[in-house]
């Protein structure tokens, strides 16, 4: 039955579409009530609806991002952590088993080197006595608060201090203090013209020398250099690659000495003093054989370019009789150590090994065709968001090499600080930033990014950074110590100009216009 509609009078009438088609005002009245309807306003407050929602989006994104940064930094402390309660671990270990229980060390040595053999303050504080820094404060050996091997470190270790020494002035004690108060009044020690001294206690005995490979003329001075310091009655020490060729060539260098698989991590205490022979190449291999304590290294210029390299092999014997005699002037080289995070990692304990660098870290985008993306914290503060080829966290002994090729400025090699370079950034605003030695910095790559990122350690080592990855950078507490021709600044300016050729250009011309008078 078809429905029915009523009009005014009651009476009922056919629907306009019963007979199959409509009349034009009909058609006409529904058109104006569709357009009404598209053209009224939004539900009242549903902007205001669609506000809060993006802002409370928001908010749980700067909570998310605040959990993966406390995760972060609590795997890296606890990596920490776990580093020095093992270091802790072995010392007991070799207390219990190398130290006769019937050695007296009072009846041994002085009173006061008994409480410095006792002291086990934190290995990463550098403390200031009367007459200068302490070996063992700023290069402390691993084993120097434990008992074992007592007498044969005194014996085969040289031992020494570090002074500060001001240009010009004689026995002179400086104020150690960074800040001082007086009165209400804030000022800082005089530090600008300080260079460090370093001067033997007890003559050094063993020589490491450390050669740049696949070299016939560095092959002929080392094997010269060590004949010349076995009359001299040192202990010499070569890499086994090095020894293996010493002892072919002629079975009179029987007598030098290297390691075998792990004794590399105990070489530090047995140099007194390490030697290479090469460029900036082999002064990093040998900042990189040592995961501690470095002992002073006296460089000879033997490469192209080298900016840590100050002596010239030629003139090696009057520069070694100088350094084995004292005193030396030295540069402390700081390190950064790197430790590499994974996503997947669910404990502290899977946290990879730390890796020390004397130049520099770089973060790239290796063979990807896409920009690298990089989040980038400093003490879990959000910095910002890399976009480019990639990132370089620089110490100021690297700020010469790759840091400066990507528009990073020259710093002194003393200054302790970390540099902050980007790679072809995708942003002309984006400049480089020095930042301070106590900072923390985390890079990460977020779960968004396109690609995968490559991190490589002073230009080796290389490793992948997948989504989700994390690489943390801090200040070693282990500097590398480098010996001086003159002192820490006029080495540094002269490699400047030599290496650079650094603001070299024609003198102007005096025969041109004058201003008139």
């Amino acid at each position: 039955m078809a429905p029915e509609n009523f009009n005014s009078n009651g009476n009922a009438s056919s629907l306009p579409w019963e007979n199959g088609s409509l009349d034009s005002l009909s058609l006409a009245n529904s058109k104006k009530a569709v357009m009404e309807i598209i053209e009224q306003p939004l539900v009242q407050g549903i902007e205001d609806h669609l506000v809060e929602f993006s802002e409370a989006m928001r908010t749980v994104s700067k909570a998310l991002r605040r959990a993966a940064e406390g995760k972060a930094s609590a795997q890296a402390e606890a990596s920490e952590w776990k580093r020095k309660y093992e270091l802790e671990r072995q010392r007991n270990l070799q207390l219990e088993n190398k130290v006769p229980a019937s050695v007296d060390l009072k009846d041994n040595f002085p009173e006061k080197k008994v409480e410095n053999f006792k002291r086990m303050d934190e290995q990463s504080r550098i403390h200031s006595g009367k007459n200068g820094i302490y070996s063992h404060e700023v290069l402390r050996d691993n084993e120097n608060n434990s008992y074992s091997n007592i007498h044969s470190k005194l014996i085969r270790k040289a031992s020494f201090k570090l002074h500060w020494c001001c240009k010009g002035e004689k026995n002179d004690q400086h104020k150690h203090d960074v800040v001082s108060f007086e009165k209400g009044n804030i000022t800082t020690a005089e530090r600008s013209s300080k260079q460090i001294c370093l001067k033997w206690e007890s003559p050094p005995q063993t020589v490491l020398i450390l050669t740049k490979p696949n070299s016939v003329s560095v092959k002929f001075l080392c094997a010269e250099m060590i004949r010349w310091l076995k009359e001299k009655k040192l202990n010499i020490y070569v890499e086994p690659r090095v020894r293996t060729d010493l002892v072919t060539e002629s079975p009179f260098f029987n007598f030098v000495q290297t390691w075998k698989d792990d004794g590399i991590l105990l070489l530090h205490e047995k140099v007194d003093l390490v030697v290479t022979l090469g460029g900036d190449g082999t002064v990093l291999w040998a900042a990189s054989m040592f995961k501690g304590p470095v002992p002073p290294i006296v460089p000879f210029s033997l490469g192209s370019l080298g900016f840590m390299t100050p002596f010239h092999s030629q003139h090696y014997r009057e520069c070694l009789n100088s350094m084995l005699q004292g005193p030396i002037s030295i540069t402390l080289r700081h390190r950064l150590q790197c430790h590499v995070i994974r996503e997947a990692a669910k404990t502290e304990y899977e946290t990879e090994e730390p890796i020390l660098v004397l130049n520099e870290v770089t973060i790239d985008r290796g063979i990807s065709s896409f920009l690298t993306n990089l989040e980038c914290y400093c003490d879990n503060s959000f910095v910002t968001c890399v976009q480019g080829d990639g990132l370089i966290l620089s110490t100021t002994s690297g700020s010469t090499a790759y840091s400066l090729a990507a528009g990073g400025s020259m710093v002194h090699p003393q200054v302790p600080g970390i540099l902050f370079t980007p790679i072809c950034p995708h942003s002309l605003s984006f400049r480089p930033l020095i930042l301070p030695e106590y900072v923390t910095l985390r890079i990460q790559v977020p779960f968004n990014s396109r690609g995968h990122a490559w991190a490589s350690f002073d230009g080796k080592d290389r490793k992948q950074l997948a989504p989700g990855d994390a690489l943390v950078c801090s200040m070693s507490i282990w500097p590398v110590p480098t010996a001086c021709q003159g002192d820490s600044t006029n080495d540094f300016l002269h490699s400047i100009h030599d290496g650079l050729h650094w603001n070299l250009r024609k003198t102007q011309s005096f025969d041109g216009p004058r201003e008139s008078s």
